[in-house]
């Protein structure tokens, strides 16, 4: 089990390696929208007061419609929030984690005291105090159906579902059936390609939100987020559009990638991982043309691209010629 708390978005590191300024580089490295929601004019009380109860109820309603809760999710500073928070739900225990997947929850619930062990099924899952999936799966997009999530859920103490690429895959949440011993995670900033908003959601049981909600303290969501949130989420044909174009441009890197003798791995319409002969080597070439990517020190022959802005494509498909 690891618990390097490796990430993308690394920038700074590429620069001093590679030179150049940050309006030179292509950042590929995470899987953020490259085209965010148009952010609409912010109240200047959203800057100026505390969010009130009533501020973050308005926000709570719109992520309940928009994601299909049957409970009302509790807001945070991001799904990294609720990730930090999770592990001091209950006394330590036992914990599996669906591998290889994001680092943050291995390493968030060591460091709470959990005994962690990565598997590599859903079945060996079952018998964990708690249990976390993500789903679609961070970096080989391996995506699991509901009702194979739900027949694990009574096979553990918890279920932890992480779904902050799951704007992307709607027909594969779980968030409506979130409730005691299931916890589904939400990311705002990835899809909407916000992600210095900081905002993110759980859904799950009363008791279990209680305790969040008392542990992140007040004012968990600054009023801007709670603002531009708000208009965002109700935004559902902004949110259609979104999905036909993630899709036309994932497909447009695949191209790219089997040019240049890449293989697909897998991974979601925000990001794409392949199969290189030497995931460094195909680093370092792309970062020579300032173009920054991911790659995992467990598996030596990976390699993963987020997409590129419209106005960018020229830039990754020269370097990949």
């Amino acid at each position: 089990m690891t618990s390097d708390r490796d990430h993308g978005g690394d920038l700074d590191r590429a620069m001093q390696t590679y030179g150049g300024g940050s309006q030179d580089w292509l950042d590929l490295s995470t899987g953020i929208n490259p085209t965010p929601y148009p952010v609409p004019q912010i109240p200047p009380r959203a800057w100026a007061t505390l969010p009130t109860a009533a501020d973050v109820a308005g926000l709570v309603n719109v992520a309940q419609n928009t994601y299909g809760g049957t409970c009302k999710p509790v807001a945070l500073a991001g799904a990294q929030a609720a990730i930090q928070l999770i592990p001091r739900l209950a006394t330590p225990g036992q914990a599996r984690v669906l591998a290889p997947t994001y680092n943050e929850h291995a390493a968030a619930l060591t460091a709470a005291g959990w005994t962690v062990t990565e598997v590599g099924t859903l079945k060996d899952l079952a018998g964990a105090e708690l249990a976390i999936v993500v789903n679609p799966n961070n970096p080989d997009g391996r995506c699991h159906t509901p009702n194979a999530l739900l027949d694990l859920r009574g096979q553990v103490g918890r279920l932890v579902v992480d779904e902050s690429f799951g704007d992307v895959t709607p027909e594969a949440s779980v968030v409506r059936h979130a409730g005691p011993g299931l916890l589904v995670l939400r990311s705002f900033g990835k899809f909407y390609g916000l992600a210095g908003l900081r905002l993110g959601f759980v859904f799950c049981g009363p008791p279990d939100a209680a305790r969040l909600r008392e542990m992140a303290g007040p004012w968990s969501v600054s009023g801007p987020a709670i603002s531009i949130g708000q208009e965002a989420l109700a935004d559902h044909a902004w949110a259609r559009a979104t999905r036909a174009r993630l899709t036309r441009d994932a497909s447009r890197l695949d191209q790219l990638a089997t040019q240049a003798g890449w293989t697909l791995i897998g991974g979601c319409s925000l990001f794409r991982t392949y199969q290189v002969a030497h995931a460094g080597d195909s680093q370092s070439q792309l970062a020579q043309n300032h173009i920054w990517t991911r790659i995992f020190p467990y598996a030596p022959t990976w390699i993963r691209l987020g997409l590129p802005a419209q106005d960018r494509w020229d830039q990754l498909e020269t370097a990949l010629r």
